[in-house]
């Protein structure tokens, strides 16, 4: 059994809140990352877009490509018109072997939107998200047939985000829909990251590991304050910070006894200017191999 340590770049190169990362250029966050140790990346928006492109560049760092973002529209799509907006990004997902898409419903998202209180997110039925589960299913058998496997990633601010959607969404889904599981947004949304492992990690694909500073959420929540509020205020952290609140140790001990094979990759955004992205991203690489060691969790190489 061996797991793989990956990094997002979004601590130096953040798509939701540029303003804060301007002073840092993708090329350099590589080359912190692979400084680091970590094998992969997930890919950024400011990378190379065309796959021999972005094969060369991942090679000359000597990283992989563990995963990557995928803003999903099939709420308001039918399957047909969502494999085509999908399909380049499967197929280059594919012939990179790359562990999976990170796919997220973005139609009704309020995740981007720095004036709108994550209390303001849609909360949809039991009977609406179990025929999305369905319909999505639809998505994933078609993009693990061409090579590529989809990972649901539940998200503040969007219709998937505590652990009531989730369980809705597993239940209405297939198999064939794995789930990405994020440490911190299931903090954030008040649910019990162990429980949910618990419970679905027969499901889970693909592991995102980021702490939480449990007094900023606490004012997020207590102001009704956006999800990039919180980020901007530094709601996030990554694994071994000590003013993190979550129990990793206690989730790469479940990892262990699921036989969790995949990539465990660290996604914190934070500002930069108040968390320097090497300084954290070691922290939290060093904390994984720590943790990992204590789990029984063998590294890959």
């Amino acid at each position: 059994m061996a797991v793989k340590i990956g990094i997002s770049l979004i601590a130096w190169q953040n798509d939701d809140l540029p303003e804060l990362t301007a002073a840092y250029t993708t090329e350099a966050a590589m080359e912190d990352a692979a400084k680091i140790g970590y094998q992969g990346v997930e890919r950024g928006r400011r990378m190379p877009a065309d796959t021999a492109g972005l094969r060369a560049y991942l090679d000359r760092y000597g990283v992989a490509l563990c995963g990557g973002w995928c803003s999903g529209n099939l709420m308001v799509s039918s399957v047909a018109q969502e494999k085509e907006a999908v399909r380049q990004q499967v197929e280059q997902f594919a012939a990179l072997n790359a562990p999976c898409i990170v796919y997220a419903e973005c139609s009704n998202t309020i995740q981007g939107a720095i004036i709108r209180p994550v209390s303001q997110r849609a909360k949809l039925s039991r009977d609406e998200v179990m025929a999305y589960g369905a319909k999505l299913s639809e998505l994933a058998k078609w993009s693990a047939d061409k090579g590529c496997v989809l990972s649901y990633h539940h998200h503040m601010g969007a219709m998937v985000q505590d652990e009531e959607d989730i369980d809705w969404l597993m239940e209405g889904s297939t198999s064939d829909l794995t789930l990405l599981y994020d440490t911190g947004h299931l903090h954030f949304a008040g649910a019990d990251p162990v429980s949910v492992l618990d419970k679905w990690g027969h499901r889970v694909h693909h592991v995102h590991f980021k702490d939480v500073r449990q007094p900023v959420l606490d004012w997020v929540h207590a102001g009704d304050r956006s999800f990039l509020d919180g980020v901007a205020a530094g709601v996030y952290s990554v694994p071994g910070d000590p003013e993190g609140c979550i129990d990793f140790q206690a989730i790469t001990d479940k990892l262990k006894a699921m036989d969790y094979r995949g990539w465990i990759v660290v996604e914190a955004e934070q500002d930069p200017a108040k968390a320097p992205p090497f300084d954290y991203s070691k922290i939290g690489y060093d904390h994984i191999v720590k943790i990992c060691g204590c789990s029984g969790l063998t590294i890959a190489h």
